[in-house]
């Protein structure tokens, strides 16, 4: 059982935060298998899926890596960036061909620097992403490892 979708960018900022925080994007392409980060890796930036899927996963020790949560149009990835100490706390993987923008994390921090309305707005919009990647992974890990059904009785 997934999670419903996350805060996806166009419903999650105002159209002026929006297209402030997507000047400072640029277009990437991913073919399927390729690996965006590594948990445990330096989180120096994130995207925002324009067309594919991305697979958030986790090592469980003693097994392979389990799939958390799939991501399609519009959604965020990687909300390490934004909070100490910078790393990531998932692994992401293209599942299909995948185009996103990306944002270098340094460059969007400094925004949100100069402009605190548009840092609120991005610090709100992250910390819904996380909340629900938290919930995701929960129910996930229950419905792998847990007595049969706890996942469902959240």
């Amino acid at each position: 059982m997934f999670a419903p979708p996350s805060p996806s960018l166009p419903r999650a900022l105002p159209a002026e935060h929006r297209a402030r925080l997507m000047s400072a994007a640029r277009e990437v392409s991913f073919p399927p298998g390729t690996r965006l980060f590594e948990e445990g890796g330096r989180a120096d930036r994130f995207w925002v899926i324009r067309t594919g899927t991305v697979e958030l996963d986790m090592r469980v020790p003693g097994r392979r890596a389990v799939l958390i949560e799939r991501l399609g149009h519009n959604e965020l990835i990687g909300w390490s960036w934004l909070f100490s100490p910078h790393v990531w706390h998932l692994g992401a993987e293209a599942a299909t061909p995948v185009r996103a923008f990306e944002f270098d994390a340094a460059a969007v921090l400094a925004l949100c620097e100069e402009e605190p309305e548009l840092g609120r707005e991005v610090t709100r919009w992250v910390g819904e992403v996380v909340a629900h990647r938290l919930h995701s992974a929960r129910v996930r890990l229950l419905d792998l490892f847990g007595p049969y059904g706890a996942g469902g009785a959240l």
